[in-house]
């Protein structure tokens, strides 16, 4: 009963700029289960470090400062609440992880808590089945290069992340971790969107990509799910929108994968020869090559899909075709075929055979002569009369002669209650 009291005395004393020996007096003074309900609009100093199962509850505008000095909250127990709190100003030592929030117990629960000015946002560190939801998380002003991740999954298992907000921060980054359900979250203006690296069985759902060096990479990663996500704008030299290295068993579906320097990269994946990688139903449009594979390989299959107004529907490298890849049912907006007796598909194969493209796709450092002058004359000399066999590089049996409506179909089996989908081009510019 007396640290009950003890911890109530401290909460009605509290006055604004609380110092940080008595916040950590109050957490350590409230017992297992107890509730913390912090001052409104009042200013804590960190760090603290909570070691017990307690709530903590800012009533939305209560702050709890690290004074730029190493980690501001440290859960170290399992069965915390976080909620209704702004955390800011954490340490910029990359060593030593400095973060606005560190987890390092499971089943914990993190709700509309503001994480500002902290170098990594919430770090995770062999903490499982934790929920976070309803977050915003920035990093410090500083080059993208140097800013820390906001999200660090290590070792960590069946975590769920949902409706948050992440901008301006370095990566989402899963290692050596499965499980994980990343969903209906919006990641903006970082360098990965989301990056797997070891990580395996993890899904990522409904979220929102956008203005980021990459959307979603996969990296020795088998096993993703990439599912009803809007991944756009991922621009610049290295920009793609869904990025593979050495990756089985992805399945990747019903996704906008809008303006993007290169729509998905494939490099050698699937690895393991027994699986394959799925892509199925995805709006691939606006980007600079539609899908771009590093070597020639096997063991993708693409299916349904909507190839429109890529500058490049696809690319190979090192002289290589996409003759060997699994090509389905998709719709190409640059398909010359007919539909005469009008099931929907064309009576002749779509094929993309190589003419001057082998070019950039040879040296890349050609590309950026793609769309000039130059290329185009000689591109056109090369159809005109070729002075070299063109080479086939994809060529696919039985494309689609109308684009496929799938939001259409979405919108179908939605409520009568839901907003209608916006369209390609107002998603890619808004």
């Amino acid at each position: 009963m007396r640290p009950l009291l003890a911890a109530l005395a401290l909460l009605l004393a509290c006055p604004p700029g609380l110092h940080a020996e008595s916040l950590q007096a109050l957490v350590d003074a409230t017992p297992e289960g107890g509730e913390i309900v912090l001052a409104a609009a009042t200013v804590y100093e960190g760090p603290v470090v909570i070691e017990r199962a307690v709530v903590i509850d800012g009533q939305g505008s209560a702050v709890i400062d690290g004074g730029l000095d190493g980690t501001v909250v440290t859960i170290a127990s399992d069965g915390v609440t976080l909620k209704d709190l702004i955390i800011r100003n954490s340490g910029r030592l990359h060593n030593q992880l400095d973060a606005g929030l560190k987890v390092k117990g499971n089943y914990n629960v993190v709700r509309d808590v503001r994480i500002e000015n902290s170098l990594f946002g919430i770090d995770l560190s062999e903490a499982s089945n934790n929920v976070f939801r309803r977050n915003y998380i920035s990093s410090k002003d500083m080059p993208l290069e140097m800013r820390g991740d906001s999200v660090r999954v290590w070792y960590s298992n069946d975590n769920l992340f949902e409706n948050n907000h992440i901008e301006h921060s370095r990566d989402i980054v899963v290692w050596y971790s499965e499980g994980n359900v990343l969903k209906n979250n919006r990641i903006q203006h970082g360098r990965y969107g989301i990056h797997f690296m070891y990580a395996h069985d993890n899904s990522v759902l409904e979220n929102e990509i956008s203005d980021c060096v990459v959307g979603v990479f996969l990296m020795y990663a088998n096993d993703i799910t990439v599912k009803h996500n809007q991944i756009l704008r991922a621009w610049g030299a290295a920009g793609m929108g869904v990025g593979f290295k050495e990756t089985s068993g992805a399945v990747i579906e019903d996704n906008l994968i809008l303006g993007n320097a290169v729509g998905i990269y494939l490099d050698p994946s699937p690895w393991d020869p027994d699986k394959t990688n799925e892509f199925h139903r995805n709006e691939i449009s606006y980007n600079g090559i539609g899908v771009q594979f590093h070597t020639e390989w096997q063991g993708n299959h693409f299916s349904d899909n909507n190839f429109r107004s890529n500058f490049t529907q696809i690319s190979v490298r090192g002289r290589g075709t996409a003759l060997k890849e699994s090509w389905d049912g998709n719709h190409w907006d640059d398909y010359a075929g007919l539909d005469p007796d009008g099931d929907g598909t064309g009576d002749t194969p779509y094929e993309i055979y190589n003419y001057a493209d082998r070019l950039w796709m040879d040296l890349p450092p050609a590309a950026f002569f793609r769309g000039g002058l130059a290329l185009a004359a000689l591109d056109f000399v090369e159809r005109l009369a070729p002075f070299t066999e063109p080479e086939l590089l994809v060529r696919e049996q039985n494309p689609m002669i109308d684009r496929i409506d799938h939001a259409a179909a979405q919108l179908e089996a939605a409520p009568q209650t839901a907003p209608a989908p916006k369209s390609a081009l107002e998603l890619l510019t808004q």
